[in-house]
């Protein structure tokens, strides 16, 4: 049986968390990073248009647009090269990852279920309320 380990009566233990993450540092080709200003300009380059990305994103929240998927893409691109984005997108993910599964609980679930229902069971009523008040005109065209 093949226990994971070298070392006899060493037993592999079975783990939730995920597979080792890529190392840290810049993924530029290697000739690139052969050629200390080369691999500079490489870094600006990098920078620059990742900036530009999370500008845009951040442009994109207020308005309509996927302003966080961009967001998280511009940093996706900074992680290509700088480390700092690379430990901000692996906390990033980490913490989606504890959402979701906090999400996906039974009881979380069932709670937001409830308060859902009981939302929409008061917007329905505010609504009935307001359409056997007023019909269906506008509030701009509510003459009282």
């Amino acid at each position: 049986m093949n226990t994971g380990s070298d070392e006899s009566g060493e037993v592999a233990a079975v783990t939730d968390e995920p597979k080792s993450e890529p190392p840290l540092g810049s993924r530029a080709p290697e000739f690139i990073k052969a050629r200390r200003a080369l691999h500079l300009s490489w870094q600006v380059g990098v920078f620059v248009v990742g900036l530009a990305v999370v500008v845009a994103g951040v442009i994109m929240l207020p308005l309509p647009g996927p302003g966080w998927l961009v967001i998280f893409g511009g940093m996706a691109l900074w992680a290509t090269e700088f480390v700092w984005a690379q430990l901000v997108l692996r906390w990033t993910k980490r913490k989606v990852t504890e959402a979701t599964q906090r999400a996906l609980d039974p009881k979380v679930r069932r709670r937001n279920i409830i308060l859902t229902s009981v939302g929409l069971v008061i917007i329905g009523v505010l609504l009935t309320i307001y359409f056997w008040k007023f019909g269906f005109a506008m509030p701009w065209k509510i003459k009282e």
